[in-house]
């Protein structure tokens, strides 16, 4: 069984090293949205210490939930070890998405196109103007959102409020519009359920983990094979085999449903 689980972390781990979109200098951009708390940029953290294989802390990180952490649009790139090139994929996490003071949906959908510029800082009051200088008036492909990926704290997934959850419906179905392929990724899940707790390893037989996935599917639509649960590094000091497997096994399918996207839009 663990030598079955090894061959899995070392083929995604494999192919996410080996990645390369088929258009030279093209790179597929992943925007990271969700509740406020949610733990986007800590997803961005432990992808990083992944694969790098050391605790590592490029975006940051809020250990609260008092109102949002991240208010202004950024690219994270994750340098590969022992080298001067980077992985052909990057990161934006934008604001929370908090039904009264959160990103308007207005603005993910400008940063679906490409409309919005690295340093723009989110007004939850109104929304990025074609006058503004962050405003890109000529994207190209790399400025583009090649797959949306929503991250839910599963802890409290029951007390997000309906507000909250219209939101992210509403971003779904424009991301749908678009073509742009959406995942889920389930952080904090060891908050939700004590069998994960004792052992990250009744992940995939956690009845409390299954209905509530299975809930969120219901309400924003996004499909079962397309919700991935995590355990964000956040607290530890030195990385953890099951952890990591989790992390690389949503890393690569957010990759490998990205690249289907360029291909089949861009034919990148």
């Amino acid at each position: 069984m663990k030598e079955n689980k090894l061959g899995r972390q070392k083929g995604a781990l494999e192919y996410i090293n080996n990645y390369k979109p088929q258009t030279e200098g093209q790179q597929l951009r992943i925007l990271l949205r969700g509740p406020v708390g949610a733990g986007t940029s800590s997803f961005i953290n432990s992808v990083q210490s992944v694969l790098k294989g050391r605790m590592c802390t490029l975006a940051l990180a809020d250990t609260t939930t008092h109102g949002c952490f991240t208010k202004q649009y950024t690219t994270y790139k994750i340098q590969k070890d022992n080298s001067e090139t980077f992985y052909p994929f990057v990161f934006n996490d934008i604001m929370g998405l908090d039904h009264q003071r959160g990103v308007l949906v207005d603005d993910v959908k400008l940063a679906f196109t490409g409309h919005v510029k690295e340093g723009y800082v989110f007004n939850p009051e109104s929304k990025l103007s074609e006058g503004n200088k962050f405003y890109n008036k000529s994207p190209t492909v790399n400025d583009k959102v090649h797959v949306l990926v929503c991250v839910v704290p599963a802890d409290t997934l029951f007390s997000m409020s309906d507000e909250t959850v219209q939101k992210i419906r509403d971003i779904r179905l424009e991301a749908s519009r678009l073509g742009i392929p959406q995942v889920a990724i389930f952080t904090k899940i060891d908050r939700a359920c004590p069998e994960i707790r004792r052992d990250i390893r009744n992940v995939y037989r956690s009845k409390v983990l299954l209905k509530r996935m299975r809930k969120f599917s219901a309400a924003v639509g996004i499909p079962m094979n397309c919700i991935f649960p995590v355990r964000n590094y956040s607290s530890e000091i030195s990385l953890k085999e099951d952890a990591d497997t989790l992390i690389l096994s949503a890393l690569s399918h957010i990759i490998g449903f990205g690249d289907d996207f360029l291909k089949k839009k861009y034919g990148c």
